[in-house]
């Protein structure tokens, strides 16, 4: 399938999946735009012009020409009679074609839905032009309606599992993109019912793709009512947080992943995390990392301490983790981390700096951990500028002890 120039990003040079214009009149895909001004640039990427105004504006009419395009383009392509289905040069099916194939009913055959689904998978994974016409011509709520179409399942069939792996392919890397609105399908109770019985009872793979779907879920900006459904609820709370210390790496670190990104939400969410006990199985979490255990070893310990860093900013959650025994111990052992990014210090002094302001005990409990050394350590590393920012803070606020 030959793309349209028009229809590429100048900067991917893939097909535009949520296209948006800046202020000096040029297209981007906005995950690429977006990644373009977080890193610091204040021009525009073609023209070199400066931006004075980085408002990203939807361009709805490129939008709907490249619907359209994918819809036309689909209906010349012939597909497959059921007689050449097993010939080796038998055409490959029309997206279309595959989309239909997974919305037929209930009396369409459970095979040629899975040789469907391995398809999408092969083309999802092969080309993110695959990927962005899947995702345009709204395979995404198909494949969810797949994984959740029957209420209280305990594990996932061969399909369903297929399913949700396609699913999770397509996701859009932008937490901004409009295309996120289709998972509030999610919001019903029946699904919310399914999502929690398959992180209790499913296998690995399913439970660490649902991980993976509440992470999304939490930071996407479509979504945010059902992340604060999500996060209200008791049963998910309760499903999720015994997964932290999964045997399988795959689903704790997955688990910890979509923890932090609920603590990272709104603060209703936050609220809802302290209250069903995320504080004390964050920080048992630290110490399986520590330890050796789970595995994810730095990446788990980075998102659990991201995770409590953001509850310690609500005077809920810094008490939480002040009245916890061990926690600003554990705290100061994650402030100096040999790692490149140094993020999880980041992190850990973020939250040392919330706790140890409000509370004098914690303040004594820090201090005789070694505190100002592990401070001193993270200033003379390579870490990035805003764990400096904090390191500082935390260093002012012991030097005035």
């Amino acid at each position: 399938m030959s793309i349209p120039h028009l229809f590429r990003c100048p900067i991917s040079l893939d097909i535009f999946t949520d296209p948006v214009t800046l202020c000096t009149g040029q297209t981007y895909d906005r995950p690429c735009i977006e990644r373009w001004l977080a890193a610091g640039h204040r021009t525009c990427p073609v023209t070199m012009q400066p931006l004075g105004d980085a408002v990203l504006v939807p361009n709805s009419t490129l939008r709907h020409l490249i619907e359209r395009w994918l819809s036309a383009d689909q209906q010349q392509i012939p597909e497959p009679t059921a007689a050449g289905a097993d010939d080796d040069h038998a055409e490959e099916p029309s997206l279309a074609a595959l989309k239909r194939c997974l919305q037929s009913g209930a009396g369409a055959g459970a095979n040629a839905k899975v040789a469907a689904l391995k398809k999408v998978a092969t083309l999802a994974a092969e080309s993110d032009v695959g990927r962005a016409c899947m995702l345009q011509l709204g395979f995404l709520p198909v494949l969810l309606q797949l994984v959740f179409h029957a209420p209280a399942q305990w594990d996932l069939s061969e399909k369903e599992e297929l399913a949700l792996r396609c699913a999770l392919s397509l996701l859009p890397a932008s937490p901004t993109s409009p295309q996120h609105g289709c998972l509030n399908m999610l919001k019903t109770e029946a699904s919310l019912t399914a999502l929690v019985r398959l992180l209790e009872r499913g296998r690995a793979r399913v439970r660490a793709g649902l991980c993976r779907l509440l992470e999304t879920i939490a930071a996407a900006a479509a979504t945010r009512e059902l992340a604060l459904a999500a996060a209200a609820s008791p049963r998910v709370w309760q499903a999720l947080l015994p997964l932290l210390q999964h045997g399988d790496e795959r689903v704790s670190g997955a688990a910890v992943r979509a923890v932090a990104a609920v603590c990272c939400a709104a603060e209703p969410a936050r609220g809802s995390a302290v209250h069903h006990g995320a504080v004390p199985e964050l920080l048992r979490c630290l110490s399986w990392a520590a330890a050796g255990k789970g595995g994810g070893g730095g990446a788990a310990a980075s998102s659990a301490l991201e995770a409590l860093a953001a509850l310690a900013a609500s005077e809920a959650g810094r008490r939480a983790v002040a009245r916890e025994p061990g926690s600003v111990r554990a705290l100061v052992r994650h402030v100096f981390m040999m790692s490149s990014s140094n993020e999880g210090s980041e992190h850990a002094v973020a939250a040392l700096l919330a706790v140890c302001r409000e509370s004098r005990a914690a303040r004594s409990e820090a201090a005789g951990a070694g505190v100002v050394t592990q401070v001193l350590l993270l200033l003379q590393s390579q870490c990035n500028t805003r764990a400096k920012t904090k390191a500082r803070s935390l260093l002012k606020l012991f030097r005035s002890m």
